[in-house]
């Protein structure tokens, strides 16, 4: 079996991966319930110092990670152009301007969705981010290849 489809990376895409990293780490969910504490507090009668602070905390993370995926898309010259990737049963294959990288599937870490996105980490930080919108009618066919050649306890796609 074999799946091949193109991808047009987008700032929308880089955030969104960027949201799903943040926020399913120590520190983004640390941040998150900071933040939700303070709010809490303030309506406990803690002062207004308590409100501010907490939607500083909560709005901080998700604009910084909006600013970065900007700058990350505009500094990668290859998000510039589509990248077409290739399933097969060794592996997944990338390319582009004549260019190919490929990963067997035992080397992948584990593969995850999002409302907006299919993500598979090639390492503990680096993915291969799938927008669904991109996908279309292949996502059924990407899933299964991706369900069929990765270990369950890596696969946390929900459709």
């Amino acid at each position: 079996m074999e799946v091949e489809f193109d991808i047009k990376m987008t700032p929308g895409a880089l955030y969104d991966y960027l949201l799903f990293h943040t926020y399913t780490s120590a520190s983004g969910l640390l941040g998150a319930i900071v933040g939700a504490l303070l709010i809490v507090a303030y309506f406990m009668g803690a002062g207004i110092l308590c409100l501010i602070a907490g939607i500083i905390v909560l709005a901080y993370l998700p604009w910084t990670l909006f600013l970065k995926s900007r700058q990350q898309y505009l500094a990668n010259p290859a998000f510039k152009q589509p990248l077409h990737y290739r399933m097969t049963d060794e592996g997944i294959e990338v390319s582009q301007n004549g260019e190919t990288q490929s990963q067997k599937w035992e080397d992948l870490h584990k593969a995850v969705s999002t409302p907006r996105s299919l993500i598979v980490y090639t390492s503990s930080v680096n993915a291969s981010v799938f927008p669904k919108s991109d996908l279309g009618d292949k996502a059924p066919a990407v899933i299964q290849m991706i369900s069929t050649h990765m270990p369950p306890k890596k696969v946390k796609i929900r459709s």
